[in-house]
């Protein structure tokens, strides 16, 4: 085989590579919203941290309770859109099978969660959230972005400090504030340019083999 028809071939085989990941790529989380969710909970923090919301473990578990309602309908919104519009996923409910991976790590932190307030242990609080937030960021790793793998390490690293902190105070929501900022700012930086760089490789790749066809 001649050298042009060995490099023709390699071509092709990243080709095949390359739609084979995008097959398995689930497309519906927002980048977007993830930041927004990510500046959403700062501000909820410096709320909470003013003298508008009385110090009371009661208020901060409303408080931190709206951001996650806000968080999970916008993010949920988010899927429902794509799957509707998106006309690669046909209306098929298969496609949808990678939200599967974060309800057994969500539904944990819910019972986690219950259980430290009847308890009334509110200092693990913190560190409980941001573990399960780093497990369903790894339980999607095979569907997203490499580097939301590194982003559910942050979370967990970050988790782990907070549950052995001495003395973690729940009414001071900076910590949880922060290190959710941080990490859904990241997390959503890394789904939305995957997705710009996907469009620009695919529309890069369609030119190229339009151009060896005219060749």
């Amino acid at each position: 085989m001649s050298v042009p028809g060995i490099q023709e071939t390699i071509a092709h085989v990243r080709e095949l590579q390359q739609a084979v990941l995008e097959r398995r790529r689930f497309k519906g989380y927002s980048g977007r919203i993830r930041i927004t969710m990510g500046f959403f909970a700062l501000v909820a923090a410096a709320v909470m941290a003013s003298p508008a919301v009385p110090e009371s473990n009661r208020w901060h578990v409303i408080g931190w309770g709206i951001v996650f309602i806000v968080a999970f309908v916008l993010n949920a919104g988010a899927v429902i859109w794509w799957f509707w519009k998106d006309p690669v996923t046909r209306r098929d409910v298969r496609v949808l099978k990678p939200t599967l991976d974060v309800i057994a790590p969500i539904a944990v932190g819910g019972l986690l969660t219950a259980a430290m307030i009847l308890n009334r242990q509110y200092e693990y609080l913190f560190g409980i959230w941001m573990c399960l937030f780093g497990l369903t960021n790894m339980a999607s790793r095979m569907v997203l972005p490499r580097a939301i793998w590194w982003v559910g390490a942050f979370y967990i690293a970050a988790g782990a400090i907070c549950l052995l902190a001495p003395e973690m105070n729940f009414q001071n929501p900076w910590p949880m504030g922060i290190i959710f900022c941080a990490g859904e700012v990241v997390g959503g930086v890394v789904l939305h340019y995957d997705g710009t760089r996907n469009v620009h490789t695919n529309a890069r790749e369609g030119v190229e083999r339009n151009e060896r066809t005219v060749a």
